[in-house]
């Protein structure tokens, strides 16, 4: 058993990745998870990783920041991102995942990792010693409260939503097709809608009844994750140019682009569920089972599970927490994933990874990690760090990584996909070598 010890509290995405990447350094690690003894209003699984509002981990490509974001995980020897390629399922240039397949490596690679010993329980009070706290957007309202009580923090919150998922035996393929945008595969189910079925579905949903929330606020919706209810009530055409977007698409039936289009992703590796993409909701579960049954080819869908709303907490971490995610106040305290403001579950676990990383090499007395903001991880260590007085959750973008040098020798590269594999193809030569030097 090593003599070097951390603790990690919460076992989610940013969790489970902290806690691999200390045990692959020699770190004994103690990591502590509420479930199954105590579950939030959102989760269903006992397992670690637990994937609650989609199975999709996004784009997969060097020309999106969050497909660059997995890259340089793998080179980093990423246990998510070993369990999300294990789990994958048909999503055209995204990666989805079987989620009980993803949760279930991840689980079982830790459980049975001889420097891991996990813990079932409760936590209310920060660890001493070197602790990383990744206990998520979903924080129990104990531990939210010691948060809260750190010297110079601020707690804020916003309001998360997960999609319907409906099996794909009750689906009415009569009037569904399979086919991805731009003749890119056929990973995914369309659900075609004429103008006229169009306008009586946003009527439906504009009248249809909400769940009650305790402390709702459509204020303090995240955008990346509005209910489509919400999306609804800011005009006629948002839900057209948004989620129901028939932009690629052709319907084989008539030949044409339809008016509107519902997405479905399949959702597990047998292909038995299938969420519907973009339909985040707060509708009641009669509701949503009335509306989205007006959907073409859901007439008689059968839900698995029903679309849910919660709460979410995040920290204002600029001035709290530095690049890599460390309380300036309080040396070898981390704290990872959504919790910190960074959005999604591939930066959730990313931030876990960094801060994994990190805290082990300052144990091992090899100085903490620091990365340049050529590269995705170090450019989201940047963004929670810097000063920002309206601090918000943001998912990685090419927006937040430093820009390609520009001068009289280097010209401006204007095709923006060019632009993009450029930037990815700098960030990975430098995280090659960094690898490579510093052993990771």
């Amino acid at each position: 058993m090593s003599n070097l010890h951390a603790t990690v509290v919460g076992a989610g995405l940013a969790g489970s990745e902290a806690a691999w990447q200390l045990a692959r350094q020699g770190i004994a690690v103690t990591l502590i998870e509420m479930k199954p003894k105590k579950m939030s209003p959102a989760h269903h699984s006992p397992l670690f990783a637990e994937l609650v509002c989609s199975n999709s981990l996004r784009s997969d490509r060097l020309t999106n920041a969050v497909g660059l974001l997995k890259e340089e995980m793998r080179l980093m020897h990423s246990l998510v991102m070993e369990a999300a390629d294990l789990a994958r399922v048909p999503a055209g240039g995204a990666l989805a995942v079987d989620r009980e397949t993803f949760s279930g490596h991840i689980t079982k690679s830790l459980r049975e990792h001889p420097l891991v010993k996990v813990v079932s329980g409760e936590v209310t009070e920060i660890p001493d010693g070197p602790v990383i706290i990744a206990t998520g957007p979903l924080t129990s309202d104990a531990l939210s409260e010691t948060i809260s009580r750190l010297p110079g923090l601020e707690t804020l919150n916003f309001y998360d939503a997960a999609a319907p998922i409906v099996t794909a035996e009750s689906l009415n393929m009569d009037k569904v097709f399979r086919q991805s945008r731009y003749d890119r595969g056929d990973d995914y189910l369309n659900c075609p809608m004429t103008e006229e079925e169009y306008n009586a579905f946003v009527d439906a949903l504009l009248a249809a009844e909400t769940a009650d929330i305790h402390g709702f606020e459509e204020t303090k919706v995240f955008e990346g994750c509005m209910p489509v209810e919400s999306m609804a009530r800011r005009g006629r055409m948002v839900l057209a140019f948004g989620p129901m977007k028939p932009v690629g698409l052709r319907d084989p039936k008539t030949g044409k682009e339809p008016y509107a289009v519902v997405q479905l992703r399949q959702d597990n590796a047998t292909g038995t569920l299938y969420n519907l993409v973009g339909f985040q909701t707060r509708l009641k579960w009669g509701e949503q089972k009335r509306v989205f049954g007006m959907i073409p080819g859901l007439e008689n869908a059968e839900f698995a599970r029903y679309g849910v709303m919660h709460r979410n907490t995040f920290l204002h971490s600029p001035g709290f927490l530095n690049a890599h995610f460390e309380m300036i106040s309080r040396p070898q305290c981390y704290f990872a994933g959504q919790m910190t403001g960074v959005e999604g579950y591939v930066e959730s676990a990313a931030s876990g990874l960094l801060c994994g990383l990190s805290l082990g090499r300052d144990l091992r007395g090899l100085g903490t990690v620091e990365l340049p903001s050529i590269t995705a991880m170090g450019a989201m260590g940047r963004y929670v760090s810097t000063p920002n007085r309206d601090f918000q959750p943001m998912n990685c973008t090419f927006g937040l990584l430093d820009g390609l040098l520009v001068d009289k020798q280097h010209k401006k590269i204007r095709n923006k996909q060019e632009r993009y594999t450029v930037i990815s193809e700098r960030s990975l030569s430098y995280l090659r070598d960094w690898v490579t030097e510093m052993q990771v």
